[in-house]
C-alpha cells in the first residue's frame, strides 16, 4: 500500500478499534464515501481540463488549415497580382545649385590693420590711463 509493513498497518488497525470501537464500520462507510466523492470530483476536474484541451487544439488547428489554405489560394491563383506603384522620379530643383567659389588667397589685411595704422593707434594713447604714476 503506501509503504507500510505489515506490523505498521496491525498498529494502525489497533489504534482505530481503540478511538472508534462499536463505530467502526460507519467510521469505515463514510471515510470509503468521502474518498469515493473526492475521486469523482478529481475526474470530473480533470474531464473539464481535458475537454477544454481538446477544443483549444481543434480551434488552433482549423485555424492553421484555413491559414494555410488562405495562403496556397493566393500564392497560386489568377486574380493575385502584385501591387504597382509608379516608377520614382527626384523633384526638379527650381535652380540648380552651385557651390561657392573658391579664392586663391584670402586678403587678411585691411586699411585698419596696416602697420602704420596700427603704430598710430600705439601712440595715441587715451588720456588718465597713463601707465607711470607721479
Amino acid at each position: 500500500m503506501m509503504g507500510l509493513s505489515f506490523q505498521e498497518l496491525l498498529l494502525v488497525g489497533i489504534v482505530a478499534i481503540l478511538l472508534f470501537g462499536k463505530r467502526l464500520p460507519e467510521v469505515a462507510r463514510s471515510f470509503g464515501k468521502s474518498y469515493r466523492d473526492f475521486r469523482q470530483g478529481l475526474a470530473d476536474i480533470q474531464s473539464q481540463f481535458h475537454d477544454v484541451d481538446r477544443e483549444y487544439r481543434s480551434a488552433v488547428s482549423s485555424v492553421r488549415r484555413a491559414v494555410e489554405e488562405d495562403e496556397h489560394e493566393d500564392l497560386h491563383s489568377s486574380r493575385f497580382e502584385p501591387p504597382t506603384a509608379p516608377p520614382f522620379q527626384p523633384p526638379i530643383a527650381a535652380t540648380p545649385f552651385e557651390p561657392p567659389a573658391k579664392t586663391d588667397s584670402i586678403d587678411m589685411t585691411s586699411a585698419s590693420d596696416s602697420p602704420e595704422s596700427v603704430a598710430e593707434s600705439n601712440s595715441a594713447e587715451p588720456t588718465g590711463t597713463s601707465s607711470s604714476s607721479a
